[in-house]
C-alpha cells in the first residue's frame, strides 16, 4: 500500500506533466489522462491520485504551489526580516514559483470562475494567503488572524491579474504593483478603528461574485482575442 508521503509524490509527478497539456486541452480529463501517462502512470494510478478528477487536480496544483513557496522562503534570513518585507517576499516568491506555468495559471483562474468553481476559487486564495502569513512567521489566532488574511487576499486578487499580463523584464511592473497594494492595505490597516473596524474594511476586500465576474471577463476577452487572431492567419 502507499503512503501519504509516496502518493503525494505521484501526485507532484502527474500535477508537473500535465501542466504543458493544460495549455493546449485546458484543466480537463484529457490534459489529467495525458499527463499521467506521460509521467509513467495508468489510468487506474490517476484515478487513485486524483479520485475527485479535475478539480482535485486543480486543488493540488495551488497546494503545490504553496508549498514550493514556503520552500523557497525558507531559504531566506526570515528571522532578520521585518514582517512587511516576508509578505511582500511571500508575494513575490509565489509569482516566482507560478513563471514557468503561467499559461496553465491563467487557464486554472478560467476554471475556476466558472459558477460550479468558485468556491473552490475561494477557498485555495484564502490558503494561499494564510501559507504567505505563516511562511512570514504569523501565529496570531485572534481576530487579526482573519483580518489579516483578508487583506492580503485582495492584494494577491488583484497581483495576479497584474501578474498574468505583465510583459515588463523580470515582472518589474508587478513588483511595483504589489508594493503600492502593500502600502495601500497597510494604511488602510492602520486606519480601521477611525472608519469602524471591520466593517470600515470589507469594501476593500474581494468579492466573490466580483472576483468571479472579472476572472470570467478577462478569459473571455482573451478567448476573443484568440479567435480573432486565428481567422486572421487564416485569411
Amino acid at each position: 500500500m502507499d503512503t501519504p508521503m509516496q502518493m503525494d509524490s505521484v501526485r507532484d509527478e502527474i500535477l508537473l506533466s500535465t501542466l504543458p497539456n493544460v495549455v493546449f486541452d485546458g484543466w480537463s480529463e484529457v490534459s489529467l489522462r495525458d499527463g499521467a501517462r506521460m509521467a509513467g502512470f495508468d489510468s487506474v494510478m490517476a484515478h487513485r491520485a486524483f479520485p475527485g478528477g479535475v478539480p482535485e487536480l486543480v486543488e493540488h496544483f495551488g497546494a503545490w504551489t504553496d508549498r514550493r513557496m514556503a520552500e523557497a522562503m525558507a531559504e531566506h534570513p526570515l528571522a532578520e526580516m521585518r514582517t512587511g518585507d516576508k509578505v511582500r517576499l511571500a508575494l513575490r516568491t509565489h509569482f516566482e514559483v507560478l513563471a514557468p506555468h503561467r499559461e496553465a495559471k491563467r487557464r486554472m483562474m478560467a476554471f475556476l470562475a466558472m459558477p460550479q468553481n468558485v468556491a473552490l476559487g475561494l477557498r485555495l486564495l484564502y490558503r494561499s494567503v494564510d501559507a504567505m502569513w505563516f511562511a512570514a512567521g504569523d501565529d496570531s489566532t485572534d481576530f487579526n488572524h482573519y483580518t489579516k488574511r483578508a487583506l492580503l487576499a485582495a492584494v494577491l486578487s488583484a497581483a495576479t491579474f497584474y501578474w498574468l499580463d505583465d510583459q515588463s523584464e523580470g515582472h518589474e511592473e508587478t513588483w511595483a504593483f504589489i508594493d503600492r497594494r502593500l502600502a495601500d492595505v497597510m494604511g488602510a490597516g492602520k486606519a480601521m478603528s477611525a472608519v469602524g473596524g471591520i466593517g470600515g474594511l470589507i469594501w476593500r476586500l474581494p468579492s466573490p461574485m466580483r472576483f468571479a465576474r472579472q476572472m470570467r471577463q478577462r478569459t473571455e476577452s482573451a478567448q476573443a482575442g484568440n479567435a480573432t487572431t486565428h481567422m486572421a492567419e487564416n485569411i
